[in-house]
């Protein structure tokens, strides 16, 4: 079935950079559009960033223009999320998965703090 498995957050202080792997299972991942997700601790989940199949930006949110990016290794089944230049409003679980549905991994926590 279907699985993305998250990882590469952790405790990281204002500035910093982490960079978030994606590995995904069970579908053919070189024909999806796929996205970064994250979720605040009381609020909703909001999409963060998303990558077309060939490896195309298609959407940045506008709190990361900047500081993050997204990139893609299909032969390795992986998604990527860079973040530099990260602030405590960054904290959160992130999660990754397919663009525009409701399947995602168990997340990794990125927490931003002095």
């Amino acid at each position: 079935q279907v699985q993305f498995v998250e990882s590469g957050g952790g405790l990281v202080q204002p500035g910093g950079s982490l960079r978030l792997s994606c590995a995904a299972s069970g579908f053919t991942f070189r024909t999806y559009e796929m996205a970064w997700y994250r979720q605040a601790l009381g609020r909703e989940r909001e999409l963060v960033a998303s990558i077309s199949p060939a490896g195309v930006i298609r959407y940045l949110a506008t709190f990361v223009k900047g500081r993050f990016t997204i990139s893609r290794d299909n032969a390795k089944n992986t998604m990527y999320l860079q973040m530099n230049s990260l602030e405590p409003e960054d904290t959160a679980v992130y999660y990754c998965g397919r663009r525009g549905e409701e399947v995602w991994g168990q997340g990794t926590l990125v927490t931003v703090s002095s």
